[in-house]
């Protein structure tokens, strides 16, 4: 019996569509060291579980040059699928088709995914490769975009919004990235700028190398805006599904709990000799990190930016945790502008999306100095401060050592709902160091005396005895107990496990006024 010839006719347009933009382009492609759109939405989700949207819508416009030549899909390939068994909503930008470029259907389509992601409270994915909006389409085209902002900024705090970006995206469409969570970016071949060298040449005379103006390691780096620098799409792509992994699908879900491997009563006596005993002498928390989590768990973000504060997601017997920890083999670990909003963005998503808060604090204070003080210290600052202070997740604080001045406030301190704040025995906290607290206390007594330095040496012991201890605070009660190092990891599970049914609120507000 012959097969119906409308069939036949779906069929052809369904390969037509699964072409892209044809075997030349998709070569070059290739050639540029890229996958195809759906090349890379095979590696993203779980085998077979893709399932297309719009695959045959085609744009509307017909100015320009565009009449004769509508292909499917009109450059983006979008629907559902799962990420190891759990629902996702993605989109694809197709560079093999009008060079990935945005025009008003390519936005629609990018939209009615969002839409059915925020509806079915699931994550949405998108893999950026685009020249940028479509020309020939105008207006129609900055209007798509404005859509696709619009529903991010609605979408925020209610599911997760990853971006990838796997070739260029410049101009307006840089802001959808912007407004999402996390950030992904390609070395080598992602690049991301409102205005690309050859304007910055025109306007600024300023030479620049697209790579050099906003690549992936630029953006990593120096401006922040990349939270992961992949080495490879490949990479990329897997670490999106571990990612996923840590989050849950939306914000009235917990995140996704796993049977643990790592018993919970562990202890590791390595953690009673890493920190030094010189106060000044540096080390890598993330030694601490990954001695008290789960073996393996421990996954960073933002590793290349604002390096004096660690920031990642771990598990602790099997249940996911934000950490936030002060980095003393970076700047000490002081707490400057990038710190600060780098730190704030990860307290605030964890808070969104119920996932509690472990803080490890090493802070002499905030990174002092001019360029501080006038790029707004102040302001930027108080965004960490903000963010703790209004998150309503678990919140369990480590001090590992120096807690000073405001800084240790702005690190989850107890009367700023910290809900269980431990100190090792390490830990010095006060006002300001033993040797700033006494040149200021003891000026006058230093300098009358027959040997100044070995007073001021006294004085520095005795202060550092009897104030600058974890104890002082323990009396208060602003410590809620003094721990051996190596008690850490237990300490933090039983606590977590005390707070599972945690509820806190804050006063019912349209929204805050947060010191932007």
């Amino acid at each position: 019996m012959a097969v119906d010839p409308r069939i036949l006719q779906l069929r052809r347009l369904k390969e037509e569509a699964a072409a892209g933009g044809g075997p030349d382009r998709v070569a070059r492609q290739h050639e540029a060291g890229k996958r195809t759109a759906r090349e890379r939405l095979a590696l993203l989700l779980d085998p077979d579980s893709f399932q297309e949207i719009d695959a045959l819508v085609t744009h509307r416009a017909t100015a320009f040059g565009m009449d004769k030549s509508h292909p499917l899909g009109d450059g983006v390939v979008t629907g559902y699928g799962t990420i190891d068994g759990r629902l996702v909503y993605v989109y694809a930008q197709d560079f093999t088709i009008m060079g990935g470029s945005l025009g008003e259907a390519h936005a629609a389509k990018i939209q009615k995914v969002q839409d059915l992601a925020l509806r079915d409270g699931a994550p949405v994915i998108g893999l950026n490769d685009s020249g940028g909006a479509r020309i020939q389409e105008g207006v129609a085209a900055l209007d798509g975009y404005a859509g696709i902002f619009l529903r991010n900024v609605l979408s925020s705090g209610v599911i997760p919004q990853i971006s990838a970006i796997m070739g260029p995206c410049a101009g307006g469409a840089v802001y959808s990235p912007a407004l999402t969570d996390f950030v992904f970016m390609v070395e080598g071949t992602s690049r991301m700028f409102i205005t690309g060298p050859d304007v910055v040449r025109a306007v600024m005379h300023e030479d620049v190398t697209p790579e050099a103006l906003g690549g992936a390691r630029v953006h990593g780096t120096t401006s922040g805006v990349a939270h992961f620098v992949e080495p490879d799409e490949e990479r990329c792509l897997a670490d999106i599904r571990r990612l996923l992994g840590y989050l849950p699908p939306n914000n009235m879900e917990d995140p996704p709990r796993v049977t643990p491997t790592d018993p919970p009563g562990r202890m590791d006596a390595e953690l009673d000799r890493i920190v030094p005993a010189e106060p000044n002498r540096p080390y890598d928390i993330r030694e601490v990190i990954r001695r008290v989590v789960d073996k393996g768990s421990f996954f960073e973000v933002h590793e290349g930016f604002a390096q004096n504060i660690v920031v990642g997601f771990a598990r602790l017997n099997g249940r996911v945790v934000g950490i936030v920890a002060n980095q003393p083999a970076v700047l000490a670990g002081a707490i400057d502008i990038n710190a600060s909003v780098k730190g704030a963005r990860f307290v605030r998503f964890c808070d969104c999306f119920n996932i509690p808060l472990v803080t490890f604090v090493d802070v002499p204070g905030f990174l002092p100095g001019v360029a501080q003080e006038h790029g707004g210290i102040i302001r930027h600052g108080a965004q960490l401060l903000y963010a703790y202070c209004e998150a309503t997740v678990p919140k369990l604080t480590v001090i590992t050592r120096k807690a000073y001045g405001g800084a240790y406030i702005v690190m989850n301190a107890k009367t700023i709902r910290g809900d269980i704040n431990y100190a090792w025995p390490s830990a010095e906290i006060a006002v300001m160091g033993p040797d700033g607290a006494v040149n200021i206390i003891f000026r006058k007594e230093i300098e009358a005396a027959a040997d100044p330095e070995a007073e001021r040496a006294r004085l520095i012991q005795e202060y550092r005895e009897r104030f600058a201890n974890p104890y002082v605070a323990a009396s208060r009660g602003v410590i809620d107990d003094v721990i051996e190092p190596h008690e850490t990891r237990p300490k933090l599970i039983s606590a977590l496990e005390m707070l599972q049914n945690k509820r806190d609120t804050n006063p019912h507000k349209k929204h805050a006024n947060m010191p932007l």
